[in-house]
């Protein structure tokens, strides 16, 4: 008898005579089995079982050294269920690992993810835990930016101000409006400067980000200084992206605007249609913005980790997101909706406390009021520099992450990553994991 092979028919059982002596000691199997308390000479004999049947025992007993139809003898699996160390035969495709068989192991995790297609969970988990595992680089990149941006813009702003509203008070009535007009195109200058460096910083703090979530995944955590050297040489691809992003929705803007215009500019009698244009106009152009952002979210990934030029790098975003619209939109969406709305509730009562505290410490608006405005409004400055900092990682590392899914998912990613981890660990000289690989080398480690 094979384990796990035969089964039990019951169709050929004889059942014990009446006259038939019973024998002293416990009965086995005729067929095959040894002797033990053989029956006498003339006693009717069980008929000898067939292929895949069980040999029957007179009295309806079990053999011995064998249990009961449905029990087990002691160390043996129960009837229709493989012992330990066998496969379940009966069971195509259902094999069970035996002894010393390896069975299912979970994906490796070098890093903060695990090297397979990620879950809605680990997608929305993944950019918190970088931050976490890497406070220095992330939050202390997103701060000094965005701390060194808003430093610029008061330094810019206030002085301007401050020097316009001079001008125009010790101007005389007849050059009122020379130096107003004059002061216009001065602050579209300064604005245009700030908005530069406000583009600078955004895409190399997007590209630190996108970095230091690639390299988290391997398991390596570089200092800041390491991750700004290798973000460098990218940046310009990376402002020349937002650049085009922005000129692209201002021209399409101005574009809706310039034909509303004209529509008004008709008459009252294409006043509805005028209104009508212009809604379903703003709604065709917020429809359209959010397409191409969605399709081309994963620009500056491509750029900054497979080092790839503005327009091949849009073309790459496009295929990785096929097939994944909904999915790339709803998570970038959700964990927008998430920051916001942490940043409400911890900026909103602070600005309340402001307004009330202002109030009643000094409701007559003496010089002790301008100094509580003045140091209350910088904290909530200061706050709200900090939860935008925060925002910023979450935002860009949450965009590396659905990436790096895309990849794993159209192009098995995860088996160069896991290959990558390996020569690392062993010594071996490795490729970057992340360059397309018509483009990998050992050179580009």
């Amino acid at each position: 008898m094979t384990d796990g092979a035969q089964k039990h028919s019951g169709q050929d059982e004889v059942p014990a005579t009446p006259d038939a002596a019973v024998p002293d000691g416990p009965t086995a199997p005729v067929s095959g089995q040894p002797a033990y308390g053989q029956p006498a000479y003339g006693q009717q004999q069980p008929p000898q079982p067939q292929y895949g049947e069980y040999a029957q025992a007179p009295n309806g007993q079990a053999p011995y050294g064998q249990a009961p139809y449905g029990q087990a003898p002691y160390g043996q699996a129960p009837y229709g269920q493989p012992a330990w160390g066998q496969p379940d035969w009966q069971q195509p495709g259902m094999q069970q690992p035996g002894v010393g068989a390896p069975g299912w192991t979970p994906p490796p995790k070098p890093g903060i993810i695990p090297l397979r297609p990620l879950s809605f969970g680990t997608l929305l988990g993944a950019p918190f835990q970088m931050l976490k595992r890497n406070p220095k680089a992330t939050f202390g990149s997103a701060l000094l930016i965005q701390g060194i941006v808003g430093v610029a813009t008061i330094a810019a702003i206030v002085p301007f101000t401050l020097w316009i509203v001079a001008r125009v008070d010790n101007a005389s009535a007849e050059d009122q409006s020379a130096v107003v007009a004059g002061s216009v195109g001065l602050g579209i200058l300064v604005g245009v400067v700030l908005f530069a460096v406000s583009l600078l910083a955004s895409a190399l703090l997007q590209g630190v980000i996108v970095l230091e979530a690639a390299r988290a995944t391997l398991g390596e955590k570089l200092p800041l200084g390491a991750l700004w050297k290798r973000v460098l040489p990218r940046v310009l691809p990376l402002v020349g992206w937002l650049l085009l992003l922005g000129i692209g929705f201002i021209v399409a803007f101005a574009l809706i605007v310039l034909v509303a215009v004209l529509i008004f500019a008709q008459g009252e009698s294409f006043l509805g249609l005028g209104i009508a244009y212009s809604v379903l106009g703003g709604l065709g152009l917020l429809v359209l913005s959010v397409w191409i952002y969605t399709k081309t979210l994963l620009v500056p990934c491509a750029i900054v980790l497979e080092r790839l030029g503005l327009f091949a790098a849009i073309k790459r975003s496009w295929v990785l997101v096929r097939g994944a619209f909904w999915k790339v939109f709803g998570v970038n969406l959700l964990v927008a909706v998430i920051v916001n709305a942490i940043a409400q509730v911890v900026t909103a009562p602070l600005s309340l406390l402001v307004g009330f505290g202002t109030t009643l410490l000094d409701p007559n608006g003496s010089g002790d009021q301008m100094a509580f405005l003045v140091i209350s409004n910088g904290l909530v400055l200061f706050v709200t520099i900090i939860i935008g900092a925060v925002a910023s990682v979450v935002q860009s590392g949450t965009v590396a992450f659905l990436y790096i899914d895309r990849r794993i998912r159209t192009e098995a990613l995860d088996l160069d990553l896991q290959r990558a981890v390996e020569a690392r660990e062993s010594g071996d000289e490795f490729a970057d994991p992340y360059l397309p690989t018509d483009r990998l080398s050992p050179a580009a480690a």
